[in-house]
């Protein structure tokens, strides 16, 4: 019988898991790892790992080499080191596409609440102040353009929900063809996107060459007065210099889903700054699409078992259940 742990989880439950497994007659281990060591510990015995956002390394395959399958709550998998699953052998799934409608619109949300202003409209109405002009001038958003940084699953759906909004929608993605830019959006390298964007929406995964890539040097290229929003991963922007451009007041404002330190530690420059809006890594949550992330992250744990492979593949291994 394949045996899989979850290494993590932060749901209310794991029911849904649960039933998935003993349909398919497979048995499920339970964790919460904070740790290599505590994967170690828990996945003794086991042929597959169910990751949210403990570490799995070349450490963890090393000390239980039965481990063959390491699949992800997500479409990112920087948890997960990818280069070591491969060096081992190791097959590494995600669920790339179950929450895309949820993060595109969380972004245009979060762009549209910082344009009009509403969490100040909001602080002002409840501190007995009552004027449309309390926090200041208003652009309207359809003369403005938006520059998208990651045009995949997510970026083309921020541009597609998004293009009535503004008046243009510019993207950079040195990965896309031309082909692959829809016809509504124009493309442009990251140094015209940051001179022109009036509000620049990231989409890219967590990568070497992404980490700190909105740092002090691309945040100095940015239009004076935009707005930075991330739903992507917190480590693509350097806080410390994200908070110097807002106080400088190069920047307009910055709404951030995601956070390099989550959460951030209490007293934080970021908690009380007034031109920050945050939510707590929610953008991709919605009922539905909470449970089409489960499924789809346990089923290619369940597929793997039947039939050798994972649906959605980041890197293929090379040996199947039970090899050493």
């Amino acid at each position: 019988m394949a045996r899989f742990l979850v290494t993590d989880y932060d749901f209310p439950d794991l029911e849904l898991e649960r039933r998935l497994f003993r349909e398919a007659g497979m048995e499920l281990v339970e964790a919460q790892c904070r740790t290599e060591q505590d994967v170690i510990d828990a996945a003794a015995g086991c042929d597959g790992l169910l990751v949210q956002y403990a570490p799995v390394n070349a450490r963890v395959f090393a000390a239980r080499p039965q481990i063959r399958i390491a699949s992800r709550y997500g479409a990112g998998y920087d948890t997960i080191d990818v280069a070591d699953a491969r060096a081992y052998g190791v097959w590494v799934a995600n669920s790339p596409d179950y929450g895309v409608g949820e993060v595109a619109t969380h972004a245009l949300a979060m762009a549209l609440a910082l344009l009009r202003h509403l969490p100040q409209y909001d602080r002002d109405v409840r501190a007995g102040r009552w004027h449309y002009t309390t926090p200041g001038p208003i652009r309207r958003a359809s003369e403005l353009t938006l520059g998208i940084v990651g045009l995949g699953r997510i970026g083309k759906r921020m541009a597609h929900v998004a293009r009535n909004v503004f008046a243009r929608v510019i993207a950079c993605d040195p990965y896309l063809i031309d082909g692959d830019f829809p016809a509504y959006v124009q493309r442009v390298d990251l140094e015209a996107l940051c001179a022109q964007a009036d509000v620049v929406s990231l989409h890219v995964p967590l990568t070497d060459e992404t980490r700190g890539l909105f740092g002090a040097r691309t945040l100095a290229r940015m239009r004076r007065g935009a707005i930075l929003v991330n739903t992507a991963r917190g480590a693509v922007v350097d806080i410390d210099a994200l908070l110097a451009a807002l106080e400088a007041g190069a920047l307009d404002g910055a709404a951030l889903d995601v956070l390099p330190q989550e959460p951030p530690p209490a007293g934080h420059p970021l908690l009380a700054h007034p031109r920050v809006l945050l939510s707590p890594h929610a953008a991709f949550y919605s009922e539905a699409a909470e449970v089409e992330l489960r499924r789809k992250a346990a089923q290619n744990l369940i597929d793997w078992a039947r039939t050798g492979r994972p649906r959605y593949v980041v890197v293929e291994g090379r040996n199947g259940i039970g090899s050493e």
